[in-house]
C-alpha cells in the first residue's frame, strides 16, 4: 500500500490541494494529512497502518463510534433494495417521523443531502414566507458554503456586503448583515431571518449568554422575521431535542445534518407547518433534489437516533467533562496554556486565551501556533484532533472510561512536548 505521503501527492495531481474539504489539507497547522484507510469505534486507521484514537469523529456526523454495527447492518440491507429511486421511500418517511417525535418544534421535515443545504434552503424559506430579504448573521458561526452565508464580520461592529472569500460577488451579501455572536440585535421590518448556532461550535465551544436566544425569539417576534436554529452540529448531539430544548426556546426553522445521517451525507430543514408549507410542491418557495432522501442516508440516520437514548446522552456529557479535566490537568502540569470548555457533550479549546470565550472576537486571539504544535504531539501519540484551532473535539458512544483516560495519558505527554516544541511547516 502507498504511504500518506504518496497518495496526498497523488491525489494533488486530480484533486484541488488534494482534498475534497479544505480543513483537511492541514494547512491551519503545518504538514501533511493521514490517509484513513479504515475506522472502528473511537479509532481511525491509515494506509500505513497506524491507528489513532479519533476525536474528529467525521466533525460530529459519527456519534456512536466508526462501523457502528447497527448502522452498518442498517446500510447494507438498504443497499440490497437499491441505492438512489427518484421517487419517495418509506425509510425518509420514518425518518422524518423520528425528528418530529423528538423535536416539537418541527411540525414537518424536508430532507435534502448537507448541512448547507440545509441552511440555504431555510434562508430561501424565509424570505419566501415574509417577503423580505434581510439576513442577520454572527461573527464565528458558519452555516456552510452558501454565497449568502460567506459574510465576514468586522471588527466586533455589525458590517453589510462583505463577502467572505473570494469568487462571492458583492450583491450575494448585500443584504447580509453580519453582528457580533451572543448580543441580541435590534432588528427593523427589512429583516427575513436571523440565523444562529446556538451553541457555537466553529469558533471553538462558546455557549449562549443568558438572555440571549431568548433575546433573538423576542427580537424575531417583534419585527415579524423568522427565527433559524443551525443545530447542524448540536441537533442530536446535546440530545433529543438539540440545543433548543436545553435553553427552552422554540426557533421557527431549525437546520440539521450530521447525526440525522448516521455518517452518511444527509441535511434537513423542519419547522412550524405553516412555515414549511411555503416549500415546493404545496408553495412557492422552491426546493428539489434528485438524492434527497436517500434510502441509505435515512436508514443510517434512522439507527442512529434509535440508539439515542438518554443514558448515552447522559454517559456523553459525563464523559465530556471528564476529558475535559483531564485535558486540562495535563495542559497545567505540562505549563501548557489552554482551556477546554463544555456545554453538554460539546468539548472545545483554545490556547493562550486570558478569559472565557464568548464572542468571535475573543476567539480569534487563540495561539493558532501553540494548537499547531499541540495538534502534532497529540497525534504522535496516536491521538487525531481536528487540523484547525476552532473545531470541537468530538466523543462518542464509542469512547468509554478506558479510552478516555488513555486519552488523558497519552495528553499529559502530548503537552510537555508541545510546550517545549514547534510546529511544522
Amino acid at each position: 500500500m502507498p504511504s500518506n505521503h504518496e497518495l496526498f501527492e497523488r491525489s494533488k495531481a486530480v484533486i484541488p490541494g488534494g482534498v475534497n474539504s479544505s480543513i483537511r489539507a492541514f494547512r491551519s497547522v503545518g504538514g501533511e494529512p493521514y490517509v484513513v484507510e479504515s475506522a472502528a469505534g473511537a479509532t481511525v486507521t491509515d494506509v500505513e497502518g497506524t491507528t489513532y484514537l479519533d476525536l474528529v469523529q467525521s466533525y460530529g456526523a459519527v456519534i456512536l463510534g466508526h462501523a457502528h454495527p447497527a448502522i452498518t447492518a442498517a446500510v447494507s440491507a438498504a443497499a440490497t433494495g437499491g441505492t438512489s429511486f427518484g421517487a419517495p421511500t418509506p425509510g425518509e418517511m420514518h425518518l422524518a417521523e423520528a425528528i418530529v417525535a423528538r423535536v416539537p418544534s418541527c411540525e414537518r421535515v424536508r430532507l435534502m443531502n448537507s448541512g448547507t443545504e440545509a441552511t440555504s434552503t431555510a434562508v430561501r424559506l424565509a424570505r419566501g414566507v415574509t417577503g423580505r430579504d434581510r439576513l442577520v448573521t454572527f461573527a464565528g458561526n458558519f452555516h456552510g458554503a452558501t454565497d449568502a452565508l460567506l459574510a465576514a464580520g468586522g471588527s466586533g461592529v455589525a458590517t453589510l456586503g462583505i463577502p467572505g472569500t473570494a469568487g462571492v460577488p458583492a450583491a450575494a451579501v448585500s443584504e447580509t448583515m453580519v453582528v457580533p455572536y451572543n448580543e441580541v440585535p435590534e432588528l427593523d421590518d427589512s429583516v427575513a431571518a436571523v440565523i444562529v448556532e446556538p451553541i457555537a461550535a466553529n469558533m471553538g465551544v462558546v455557549a449562549p449568554a443568558a438572555g440571549f436566544l431568548s433575546g433573538l425569539r423576542a427580537e424575531c417576534d417583534r419585527v415579524g422575521a423568522v427565527l433559524i436554529f443551525d443545530e447542524v452540529i448540536t441537533g442530536f448531539r446535546i440530545g433529543h431535542g438539540g440545543a433548543q430544548a436545553k435553553y427552552d426556546i422554540t426557533p421557527d426553522l431549525t437546520c440539521f445534518g450530521k447525526v440525522i445521517g448516521g455518517g452518511l451525507p444527509i441535511g434537513a430543514v423542519g419547522g412550524r407547518a405553516d412555515v414549511m408549507e411555503h416549500l415546493s410542491p404545496l408553495g412557492p418557495v422552491f426546493h428539489a433534489g434528485t438524492l434527497a432522501g436517500n434510502p441509505l442516508a435515512t436508514a443510517a440516520g434512522l439507527a442512529a437516533l434509535e440508539h439515542l437514548d438518554d443514558n448515552v446522552y447522559i454517559e456523553l456529557m459525563a464523559r465530556a467533562r471528564h476529558l475535559s479535566s483531564l485535558l486540562r490537568d495535563a495542559c497545567a502540569s505540562a505549563g501548557f496554556d489552554a482551556s477546554f470548555p463544555v456545554v453538554g457533550t460539546l468539548l472545545g479549546i483554545t490556547c493562550g486565551v486570558d478569559a472565557p470565550v464568548t464572542n468571535f472576537d475573543q476567539a480569534k486571539t487563540t495561539d493558532e501556533d501553540a494548537y499547531a504544535r499541540f495538534f502534532h504531539a497529540m497525534l504522535a501519540e496516536g491521538v487525531a484532533m481536528a487540523p484547525g484551532a476552532y473545531e470541537a473535539i468530538f466523543i462518542g458512544a464509542a469512547h468509554t472510561d478506558d479510552v478516555i483516560a488513555d486519552l488523558g495519558e497519552r495528553a499529559a505527554r502530548a503537552a510537555a512536548v508541545a510546550r517545549r516544541g514547534t510546529a511544522q511547516s
